[in-house]
């Protein structure tokens, strides 16, 4: 039997709603469907306000477009993410100030950011890996101290808490993905959360490529024109009513994935007691969404030769992120600075297979598995 890593997940309704949405006549973005998906996520996690995008990179760069980033500018972030984190500044033309990854888990370390704080610095954008919140309190001072903006990328994090604050909802911005390997999924696309209200009115031109005709359909203006940079964020109504029949059913889906983690959890324990591995930390102030169950190796040659086991069982498991401060993008711009931290998740961490359908017989078999593949490099 073949586990893959990932296995997209249908509700069984969302060609229901995509054939309304064909049916109904409107296709394009900010229809009927696009409004039932911000309006959940504004009336479930209480969000000031939120607009649905193609893609999370997306919703990043309307977030680096809406803080007027430019030439200049200092942006600091983890290293340890995808480069989508990254992009959506540097097309502003930022300059990207990489943060190490703390040493109990990949997260950014908080307590590094201050030093890196200068005239230049105007953003802090933490990325909440596996869905697990970064101590986003001491962020937040430092913001409030030095008078910049905090970007939250919650790719990972949809239904996760910091403090029982829904991730994407305590920075100045935010931004959710529903690619078809996170929880909620729309093949791609992302969210914009704005919890500020001086952004929302730009916010909403931004998304329709310049224009202020969001203003017009709600009758504000009699007509409507080019008034502002921006682009074409929104997606489809197909795409907003298939994510919208997963919303319907995140509560199903959350605490199925949950569990899933913990009976991974509770069967590697004891490779972890024993000193073979490690495995995730969900600090005091943070929620465990599901997202992600990961293991550290000891060793890359650990980690290379547990993907071969595991392939030989048809078992897929993969590794992660390439520090983006070595990429052969920006590594001559980033200037040498070590960050030990995020190479070490770079080389050892290894992610098993995670998905809905992911039953516990299979999660038990990846378990023996692993269990096999460490009893036998002590024999």
């Amino acid at each position: 039997m073949k586990i893959p890593f990932n296995k997209p997940y249908l509700t069984g309704k969302e060609t229901f709603y995509i054939q309304d949405a064909v049916y109904s006549g409107h296709l394009s973005g900010n229809g009927k469907y696009t409004k039932k998906c911000q309006t959940f996520f504004e009336e479930k996690y209480k969000f000031k306000k939120t607009l649905l995008t193609t893609s999370c990179t997306d919703a990043l760069e309307m977030c680096a477009m809406l803080l007027d980033i430019k030439e200049g500018d200092e942006v600091i972030m983890p290293s340890y993410t995808f480069v989508s984190t990254a992009l959506a500044f540097v097309r502003q033309g930022a300059k990207i100030v990489f943060v190490d990854s703390g040493k109990s888990q990949p997260n950014m370390d908080v307590d590094a950011i201050e030093s890196l704080i200068n005239n230049n610095t105007k953003a802090i954008v933490p990325v909440h890996y596996a869905g697990v919140a970064v101590e986003m309190d001491k962020i937040m001072q430092l913001a409030d101290r030095y008078n910049l903006y905090v970007v939250e990328d919650a790719a990972q994090g949809v239904d996760s808490y910091y403090k029982n604050k829904p991730l994407g909802g305590v920075g100045h911005l935010g931004a959710f993905s529903f690619h078809e390997t996170k929880n909620v999924i729309a093949g791609e696309g992302g969210l914009l959360i704005i919890n500020e209200d001086k952004f929302i009115e730009r916010a909403e031109i931004l998304w329709e490529k310049g224009t202020n005709r969001a203003s017009f359909f709600r009758g504000e203006i009699n007509k409507y024109g080019w008034v502002d940079t921006g682009s074409s964020f929104l997606p489809s109504e197909l795409t907003a009513a298939f994510l919208f029949a997963q919303l319907e059913n995140i509560e199903e889906i959350q605490k199925k994935r949950i569990s899933n983690w913990h009976h991974y959890y509770n069967g590697l324990i004891s490779l972890e007691k024993e000193g073979k591995l490690k495995l995730p930390v969900v600090t005091e102030n943070a929620t465990n969404n599901g997202h992600m169950f990961y293991i550290v190796c000891n060793s890359e040659n650990d980690r290379a030769q547990l993907i071969d086991f595991l392939k030989k069982k048809n078992i897929f498991a993969v590794f992660h992120y390439l520090s983006l401060h070595n990429s052969n993008y920006y590594s001559s711009i980033h200037g040498g600075r070590e960050l030990p931290q995020s190479d070490y998740y770079s080389n050892h961490l290894l992610r098993l297979p995670m998905y809905y359908e992911l039953e516990e017989l299979s999660i038990d078999k990846i378990v023996k598995t692993i269990k096999e593949f460490y009893s036998s490099k002590t024999t």
